[in-house]
């Protein structure tokens, strides 16, 4: 089977990226084609032949989703399915001391193709720049969501090995990995989460999950449509002329730089609330996979808030097994900068993520150091702790808004030439239509004043400055609808109450929901697609 996944992967071309945006949750044909039809035939089939029926619809409408930007991809991504079940029972099945050896298996088999897609072109080029060879790269099309559905069959894996995962039935751990909500992008969904919802019937209305459900999945549209697309227009022409050698200035740098830390965020966000509320749409409650992570007050906040389904694998498959923080500081930091450096790896085959993975990873191991060292010396004073607080969450900002400069860069060069910007090394150039307001007083100041075509001037400023009080202040989506519990919050517990909104909000959430299909005559694809 392995043979014949590899056989498939080496005939995929880039030729079918043209139809690429078709799959996008953004799209129209996704809204008014793919969605109301599959939800059609989800609820006829459900009221005529039962639930088991309704979830083969769900994962047959799944799979020609997958299918449909590249068909091949199809036959990977049963592959993939069909070993990891035949593996997973197999285990389940066998004596204990045979078990190491097929769990073995099983996780080289999943890492190995992940590895062949991901990684072979990145290991070529860097073994060339080493050695001074000329390997020919392959240009391997990366297919959507490999990344995601391999880690969430490795997790299965290991639960069974544990003893912690139950045997499911083909077709529910079929939906598993293949539901459409978060196959492409995420999150990475547990088995504990997702299994006992096709096994179990709760007692909810159809008409009351399918109003949730598009609540949420509108407020996402808005903010990748809206928010996150109009930001685009400010940070990619930053990052482009960087990549071109352009000189930046330094409002430039910070502006571009500021951009595409709210662009990622509301890119990020967006997609969260589509997948979480598409699912609830069917009935199916996705776990919490982004909560305000700019709120955050440390990078370690920053990381039970960013990408949670992520952290939390990485956490229990690698930081815990590598041995967490059972062996002393000097392991437990060793393991910090493994697990960071791999989970930049895991965002993409270059040097800029290994590195964005470093600096994490670095800034996580200085901040539990400076926990330990601040905890003898708590200050007493509610003020100066009120400032601390505030302290502390425009530095943790400003150090994330750094590091995606690596995330963003397309090379080591572009992150450089931003970076020594940003600190000014190019000089403190001011926008020329400035210098009536500003010029007098700091004229003492070695500040230059020119024409600045990256930078959108006072619009970018102020939306920039609206969009940090939006992040800093405004509830998210999951508190906004927290009586509804739009979210797993334990493996055991799911939402049962009634939606309840009053006119006033029904209208402003209408308004949110159109101004996102306005955007989308404009598609763009998700960030976290290429991952």
């Amino acid at each position: 089977m392995l043979f014949w996944m590899f056989s498939v992967a080496g005939r995929m071309q880039a030729d079918y990226a043209a139809s690429y945006l078709t799959v996008l949750f953004n799209s129209f044909t996704f809204i008014f084609g793919f969605l109301p039809l599959t939800l059609a035939g989800f609820f006829i089939v459900r009221r005529i032949f039962g639930q088991n029926a309704s979830f083969g619809w769900l994962v047959a409408a799944s799979i020609f989703f997958y299918g449909w930007w590249n068909p091949q991809l199809v036959l990977l991504l049963l592959g993939s399915l069909c070993g990891n079940f035949l593996i997973g029972r197999a285990i389940a099945s066998t004596a204990e001391q045979h078990l190491r050896g097929l769990f073995v298996f099983g996780i080289v088999a999943n890492l190995g193709l992940l590895a062949y897609f991901k990684y072979t072109d990145f290991f070529i080029g860097t073994m060339n720049d080493l050695t001074g060879v000329n390997w020919t790269l392959q240009h391997i099309i990366l297919p959507l969501g490999i990344s995601f559905f391999t880690f969430q069959q490795i997790a299965w894996l290991a639960d069974i090995r544990r003893g912690t995962a139950h045997k499911p039935s083909f077709l529910h751990f079929t939906l598993f990995v293949t539901f459409f909500p978060q196959l492409i992008a995420g999150p990475i969904v547990h088995h504990a989460e997702m299994m006992p919802q096709f096994t179990n019937r709760y007692d909810r209305s159809s008409a009351n999950d399918l109003s949730i459900g598009v609540t949420i999945f509108g407020i996402g549209l808005f903010k990748k449509a809206v928010i996150a697309d109009s930001m685009a227009l400010y940070s990619t022409p930053v990052f482009e002329a960087a990549v071109a050698g352009q000189v930046l200035t330094v409002v430039d740098a910070w502006g571009g730089a500021l951009a595409y830390t709210f662009q990622i965020y509301f890119d990020f966000s967006g997609y969260s609330d589509m997948a979480i509320g598409l699912a609830r749409m069917f009935g199916i409650i996705l776990p919490l996979n982004f909560h305000s992570p700019y709120k955050a007050r440390s990078i370690i906040e920053f990381w039970r808030r960013w990408h949670l389904t992520l952290s939390r694998f990485l956490r229990d498959y690698l930081y815990v097994p590598l041995g967490g923080n059972r062996h002393g500081n000097y392991r437990r930091y060793t393991n910090l900068l493994i697990v960071m450096i791999l989970g930049g790896l895991w965002h993409g085959a270059a040097w800029t993520f290994i590195i964005w993975g470093f600096l994490h990873g670095m800034l996580l191991t200085i901040n539990h150091l400076w926990r330990a060292i601040s905890s003898a010396v708590r200050p007493q004073s509610i003020i100066i702790r009120n400032l601390g607080a505030s302290a502390s969450l425009i530095l943790t900002f400003l150090a994330v808004v750094i590091t995606w400069v690596f995330f963003r860069s397309a090379n080591l060069d572009t992150a450089t030439n931003i970076l020594g910007a940003m600190a000014g090394m190019n000089g403190f150039v001011l926008p020329a239509v400035y210098q009536p307001l500003i010029g007098g007083l700091v004229s003492s100041l070695p500040i230059t004043y020119s024409v600045m075509p990256l930078f959108g001037g006072g619009t970018q400023v102020v939306i920039t400055a609206l969009l940090m009080v939006f992040v800093w202040t405004l509830p998210n989506t999951q508190e906004l609808m927290k009586y509804v519990e739009p979210i797993v919050t334990s493996p055991s517990r799911v939402a049962r109450t009634r939606l309840r909104i009053s006119p006033s909000w029904g209208l402003l959430l209408g308004v949110v929901a159109a101004l996102g299909l306005c955007g989308t005559f404009s598609v763009s694809e998700f960030i976290y697609f290429q991952f």
